[in-house]
């Protein structure tokens, strides 16, 4: 049985620059299946974030296809990658980008309240499976930066997606908090959330079931570097 989740076919991604056209992503082609957590790493400004972006259709490739559980979700109007985003897509960021006038949970409910179904209670068990709860009530500003990023990852999961795109999610964290958020990002692909991470930190491979390195456009497999 096909367990995969997220698929890239033949990704190519060009902008148009001084110089005439300039490639950023070059024939990218990559599965990522349930439960697993996956890493691509490279150097800032290789293209990792515009992956991501196709891949979280929040970008259009120049050419290629995005499939989610088999649906050709690059081919689907604007509102209906808007609508398939929010249900099956989670996504956690380098800034936790909390609204600084609603609790922890609330922030983390916030997904749910979009898209017409909140629930504060169920908002607080995933605060709980990240050891958060007793911080349910507290503005962000309370909160220290490993507290916000963990809870980001609560909200990103609150709509329960099938997969999870995470961008540099530890670029502002010291090294105990980013290794709290790595464990996050397993633990929940080990319970069938597929995983696609994109970072600099190659501290992160150490959690991962599979490295890719991302230069000059085109992706490589670098698992055995690091396992």
């Amino acid at each position: 049985m096909d367990n995969t989740v997220l698929e890239l076919r033949a990704i190519k991604k060009y902008y148009a620059d001084a110089k005439g056209e300039l490639k950023v992503l070059e024939n990218i082609s990559l599965k990522v299946g349930a439960g697993e957590f996956v890493v691509l790493l490279g150097h800032s400004g290789c293209g990792k974030s515009t992956l991501l972006n196709v891949a979280g259709l929040l970008d259009r490739p120049t050419s290629g296809q995005v499939f989610v559980r088999g649906a050709e979700a690059s081919a689907m109007p604007e509102s209906g990658q808007a609508s398939f985003r929010m249900r099956k897509i989670g996504f956690v960021f380098q800034f936790d980008s909390m609204l600084s006038e609603f609790s922890l949970a609330e922030n983390v409910d916030m997904p749910a309240l979009i898209s017409g179904a909140p629930d504060l209670e169920f908002s607080k068990t995933l605060l709980a499976r990240f050891g958060l709860l007793e911080l349910a009530h507290k503005l962000p500003a309370t909160l220290s930066g490993g507290e916000k990023q963990r809870g980001a990852l609560a909200r990103a999961m609150r709509n329960r997606p099938e997969i999870l795109l995470a961008d540099e999610p530890t670029g502002n964290l010291d090294d105990a908090n980013a290794a709290l958020v790595f464990g996050d990002l397993k633990r929940l692909s080990r319970e069938g959330t597929a995983v696609l991470m994109v970072t600099h930190n190659t501290e992160a491979a150490a959690y991962a079931d599979r490295v890719l390195r991302l230069a000059h456009g085109v992706l490589s497999d670098a698992t055995s570097e690091f396992h």
